[in-house]
């Protein structure tokens, strides 16, 4: 890779990485902030929880094909301070929300601009070569690792001082990002790869709808789907959970996520670059969903809070799937539909985000209740456990056909 891609990709990991710690830093407290707002139990506050997570989602939905296609007509690098901008406001929001609304509006207002993901993984198949696309797609994942290294343990730490001082570190942070990326953050899309900017392929269901020019991928895109659903069974429930069963602190869920942020920063930043040449995507594919659904069945019967550190092991080697599934869906698409093509997988993810946490939180606090048939708080888990499976068979066949038709 020339130099000056190279410094590209390393603008662009600082960035992802400043953009994941601020957000990181939030999570511990999150629960907390809730409880107080609608002045309920963790089992309410949970419920409440997945549906903020529904308004980002859905907002984002509606609006990461517009800021994908806007990517592919104007470039990479102003979409990217937009929604970095957009961040760093809702942070403000909420550090100053004096109701549950208020968070909402936040969530809303990040929902709208929040791109960042989706840009810089286009900005990364800009300038990548093909073979090169999985190992420097996890450079997401290693940036993402290494921010939950960070944000979690700043924001389990600063929540002593109070549940909304996260939130206002938070929004510094992103407000300080956005100013780096102004001053520092180069462009990647050349003006000889750009297109026009089209509504009817910007809206999202006509950005979803664009998947279907890819019929081969049909099978692979479910099999991605199932896996966001299954993830969201510990992103929407982990700090729930174990503040519920183990009776975690603000500081012990953060120092978890920590341990988390590094396991996936090792696998994503690390093992991936060794393990995916050598077992090229297909056979990544398997081992990291194995790996998933063997860590999500561990989490749902651990029984002592140390064992929810030792089962992260292998469910964040689960990790290795996600770089590799998303190499082979990018090089079936050609270099100035990438952005197209990232902004409709966000808007898939934002579909599954839309599903996944208020039917985790839902099922959590079903089990938690006070009259619950069977307290069982690790329900979330095995249903991600199961959808890992069916992720499995589904990209198995979607494979098998893609050979037997050569």
């Amino acid at each position: 890779m020339p130099p000056s891609k190279k410094a590209a990709l390393g603008f662009i990991f600082i960035t992802l990485l400043l953009d994941v710690i601020g957000f990181g830093i939030i999570i511990p407290v999150m629960p907390v902030l809730i409880e107080e707002l609608i002045h309920g139990d963790l089992s309410d506050a949970s419920r409440w929880g997945g549906w903020l997570t529904f308004a980002f989602a859905f907002m984002q939905f509606l609006c990461a094909p517009i800021l994908g296609n806007l990517s592919d007509k104007y470039g990479r690098r102003p979409v990217l301070l937009f929604s970095l901008f957009g961040f760093g406001i809702d942070y403000v929001l909420i550090a100053l929300a004096p109701t549950i609304g208020w968070l909402f509006l936040g969530r809303i207002i990040a929902g709208i601009t929040g791109a960042s993901f989706t840009t810089a993984s286009a900005y990364i198949a800009d300038i990548s070569a093909p073979e090169d696309r999985a190992k420097n797609f996890g450079m997401i994942g290693a940036a993402f690792g290494l921010g939950f290294i960070i944000g979690p343990v700043i924001g389990g730490l600063l929540g002593s001082f109070g549940s909304r001082v996260p939130f206002i570190a938070a929004a510094i942070l992103s407000l300080l990002n956005w100013l780096y990326g102004f001053f520092v953050l180069p462009e990647s899309l050349s003006k000889a790869n750009r297109r026009n900017f089209s509504w009817k392929r910007a809206n999202p269901v006509g950005s979803l709808l664009h998947l279907r020019k890819y019929p081969a991928l049909s099978g692979l895109i479910i099999a991605l789907m199932l896996i966001y659903i299954a993830a969201h069974s510990v992103q929407s429930t982990w700090a729930f959970f174990n503040m519920e069963k183990f009776h975690w602190d603000e500081r012990m869920v953060g120092i978890s996520l920590g341990v988390v942020g590094l396991l996936v920063g090792l696998v994503q930043g690390g093992l991936i670059r060794i393990v995916n040449p050598k077992l090229g995507n297909e056979k990544s594919i398997y081992v990291g969903l194995a790996f998933y659904t063997f860590g999500l069945v561990l989490f749902a019967f651990a029984s002592q809070g140390w064992m929810m550190f030792a089962f992260l092991i292998p469910y964040c080697l689960g990790g290795i799937c996600g770089p590799a599934l998303q190499a082979v869906i990018s090089n079936h698409v050609p270099s100035n539909e990438q952005g197209e093509l990232q902004g409709a997988l966000t808007s898939l993810m934002s579909v599954t985000t839309i599903i996944g946490p208020p039917v985790m939180t839902n099922l959590f606090a079903y089990f938690t209740r006070k009259n619950a048939p069977v307290y069982f708080p690790g329900a979330p888990f095995l249903l991600g456990a199961v959808l890992m499976l069916g992720s499995t068979i589904l990209s198995y066949r979607m494979f098998r056909t893609e050979k037997a038709t050569g």
